[in-house]
């Protein structure tokens, strides 16, 4: 499916996201990186991310995902080629890395895509070194009154129409807010980091409290 989105991924998302969504990125990469880092971007995607990451001072950068389309559309952004970032094909909960490998590790809209979330975040903490930060950022279970009623209906009504028409994939469109069923809100998310292992727990709501990014640290 992801593979299939790939033309038009970058469109919808800004589309959707009334543009916040690289801002959004931005703010995950400032809160992830210290300059020199050594750092892993999980569920690159086309590589928004990783790329900001580099921006922020990291180097090197790691970005896995797996999509192999995704993969080669992220590569072809970097225009020059000396991004010092090195693209990989992985599974975010099996990922290839020794123990402790990062300084800092993130994801950007890919823990609803998970099968087994806290094996994925257990995974993730497992390649940091301690001392080590892991960022997430993802949408959350909205908040309720007028807004969250008023967004519920955006994400699960026209959402999947505005992408299914624009993305020409309406199954894809459709499985987004599907995704967001069972997922965990944004403090349930923190306690889930806690659980595996990570401490400083901290947490921000952004685009109305439909977003959340999360920052922990490892033991």
């Amino acid at each position: 499916m992801f593979d299939r989105i790939v033309p038009r991924y970058d469109l919808v998302n800004s589309l959707m996201s009334f543009g916040m969504d690289r801002r959004w990125r931005v703010l995950a990469a400032r809160l992830a990186v210290k300059p020199g880092d050594r750092a892993l971007d999980v569920g690159t995607g086309t590589g928004y991310l990783a790329r900001e990451l580099r921006h922020a001072g990291a180097s090197p950068v790691f970005a896995v995902d797996f999509s192999t389309r995704m993969l080669a559309a992220a590569e072809e952004r970097v225009a020059d080629g000396k991004a010092d970032i090195a693209w990989l094909r992985a599974d975010a909960q099996r990922l290839p890395f020794p123990d402790g490998s990062f300084d800092c590790v993130t994801n950007a809209f890919l823990l609803r895509n998970l099968s087994d979330l806290t094996s994925g975040l257990r995974e993730m903490a497992r390649v940091l070194k301690p001392g080590g930060r892991l960022v997430c950022l993802d949408i959350t279970q909205p908040p309720g009154g007028p807004f969250g009623v008023a967004y519920r209906l955006y994400f699960e009504r026209l959402v999947p129409l505005v992408g299914g028409l624009i993305g020409s994939d309406r199954e894809a469109y459709r499985y987004l807010p599907s995704s967001l069923k069972g997922f965990p809100d944004a403090g349930s998310l923190s306690d889930l980091l806690s659980d595996v292992g990570l401490t400083d727990v901290r947490m921000r709501l952004l685009g109305g409290g439909s977003v959340a990014l999360h920052r922990a640290v490892k033991r």
